[in-house]
Order: structure tokens, then sequence, then C-alpha cells
């Protein structure tokens, strides 16, 4: 069954050998994604990884999609919105 999880990076790090890790804070917790180049067992396109480590120290909360395996397929991105407590 394909899931999606919604958060925001709040870290990345890229290695001249052109590994991509991401830090990915959502329910509360933070999730390491990876990229690599020469490692076949990354779970990270390199798409998906540039993209999502361009959002770092943004406001723009990102959607994970999964396919059934638990591979990511897609992701979308969105103005993060903290104006939930807003007072009229």
């Amino acid at each position: 069954m394909s899931y999606s999880i919604f958060g925001q990076v709040v870290g990345v790090r890229k290695y001249t050998n052109g590994d991509i890790e991401i830090d990915f804070y959502h329910e509360d917790e933070i999730t390491e994604y990876k990229y690599s180049n020469s490692n076949m067992s990354s779970n990270f396109p390199k798409e998906l990884a540039e993209t999502l480590a361009s959002t770092l120290a943004s406001d723009i909360c990102a959607e994970i999609y999964f396919n059934e395996n638990g591979n990511p397929t897609h992701v979308e991105l969105e103005e993060c919105d903290y104006d939930n407590d807003e007072e009229n």
C-alpha cells in the first residue's frame, strides 16, 4: 500500500563523492534519507534528494510519497503554514 509523510528538511550533508544525506523532520522525529552514487541500497533517487536538499532553511514543507515497496516515488512542496494559532 502506498503512503506519504509530511514534514520539513532540517539538515543536509553533501559529500565530494556525490552522496547526499537528508534529515527530515516529521511527526516529532527525524528520519535520515540518503542518495548514494556508489551504493545500490540508497533509498532515494538523486532528483528527489536534490529537490529536498534545496528546501533547507526555508519555509517550504514537503510531502514524500512512497510506493507499496517503501520506495519514494515523488515529492510535493508547499509553503509551511505556521499561522494555525492566529487570533482574530
